[in-house]
């Protein structure tokens, strides 16, 4: 099961599990795969103590996940500072919109946030405030993989983390998209179906990894959308893949950071609960369908504003979300793939990752019987 990239990085299993949860990197890192964090939902500061807890508790290396898309409101304001940037696009959002966000948690009697409790509207969506999150990652040295999860990274980006000895990839949804990634010198590509959780294209990951893989020629291409089991690895490694990146799995792991209410809702639902929406970050995003969701693909309501204006609108109901899961059970923001039909039960995370190599091996055994 060991490919090429394993060795380049030094990992034992080509399994890489994007997580928003620190425990659960340094869980699969620790197990043989590799984790990756998710950093969109942490300023500088707080990305500095993730990544120092992950250095004291992952023996080996592990990833990190930034959000710079290639187009975006706001890009190319140059001279900004983060908190400059936000009050501008602040200024973008129109008042109606806040008020049917607000109007939505209202309705479902989602609690606000106690007196004093601020947060930032503008979070790691922009080239702006990721760049301070490039500053932390490369004080880390064992945050040896960094990933861009929309579009092509700027080329300073790719430039800073390659010159520092560490890899660095962006996820795609298309050919002309892992085609731009290798035209930019990247290192490696996450190929993503459309069964995949979060940011996702249009054309299912059967269809897209074999024409991805053929495109790139020898580049790494890891391959996402749709992954649960390792017979579904198998097939992947046998398109030519170099590894499986997973996300989804790992909201329903027994170290993940997911209040009950949340993961009873990825526990209950099927493959056909999911859909494409661009309700909370203003970009298609698969997700669990719900009031919220429903609420703005209705016709008499606002059309989602542009990344990451919908965000700035959306980002309360998230914050309110997590703190009041019980509440919010029916308009929380729940990112997942088609997957999440298979995520029936409750698992440590290196027991996933152990089922998944046995699966895998199981699946190579029956082929090998077959050509036999």
């Amino acid at each position: 099961m060991r490919t090429e990239f394993c060795e380049q990085l030094g990992i034992e299993f080509p399994l890489f599990a994007f997580t928003h949860c620190r425990d659960v990197v340094a869980a699969v890192s620790n197990a043989g795969g590799l984790g990756v964090l998710g950093a969109v939902g942490f300023t500088a500061e707080e990305l500095e103590v993730e990544l120092a807890w992950l250095d004291e508790h992952v023996t080996g290396i592990y990833g990190v996940d930034l959000v710079i898309p290639s187009k975006y409101e706001g890009k190319g304001v140059d001279g900004l500072s983060p908190e400059q940037l936000e009050k501008r696009l602040a200024q973008m959002v129109p008042q109606g919109h806040r008020d049917f966000a607000q109007q939505i948690l209202t309705e479902h009697n989602v609690p606000a946030l106690p007196d004093g409790e601020h947060h930032n509207e503008l979070l790691g969506w922009t080239a702006t405030t990721a760049g301070p999150q490039v500053d932390v990652i490369l004080n880390h040295p064992k945050a040896k993989l960094v990933a861009n999860a929309l579009g092509t990274p700027p080329a300073d980006v790719v430039a800073r983390i390659q010159e520092s000895g560490r890899v660095i990839g962006a996820l795609c949804g298309s050919v002309k998209h892992a085609q731009n990634h290798k035209d930019a010198g990247l290192d490696f590509v996450v190929c993503q179906g459309t069964e995949g959780g979060g940011h996702c294209g249009e054309v299912s990951s059967l269809v897209l990894w074999p024409q991805v893989i053929d495109a790139v020629g020898d580049m790494p291409v890891l391959a996402a959308g749709g992954i649960g089991n390792g017979a579904q690895v198998a097939a992947a490694l046998a398109m030519g893949a170099a590894g499986a990146w997973t996300g989804s799995l790992w909201l329903t792991v027994e170290e993940a950071n997911v209040p009950p209410a949340q993961m009873s809702t990825y526990l209950d639902a099927s493959s056909h609960d999911t859909i494409r929406s661009r309700s909370w970050t203003g970009k298609p995003c698969r997700m669990l369908r719900n009031d919220w969701t429903d609420a703005w693909e209705a016709t008499d309501t606002p059309d989602p504003l542009p990344m990451p204006l919908q965000m700035m609108v959306a980002l309360d109901g998230v914050k309110r979300g997590h703190r009041y899961p019980e509440a919010a059970k029916d308009v929380n923001f729940n990112p997942v793939g088609q997957v999440v039909g298979m995520m029936n039960k409750v698992e440590r995370s290196a027991d996933v990752i152990n089922r998944l190599v046995e699966e895998y091996v199981t699946a190579y055994d029956r082929l090998t019987k077959l050509n036999s």
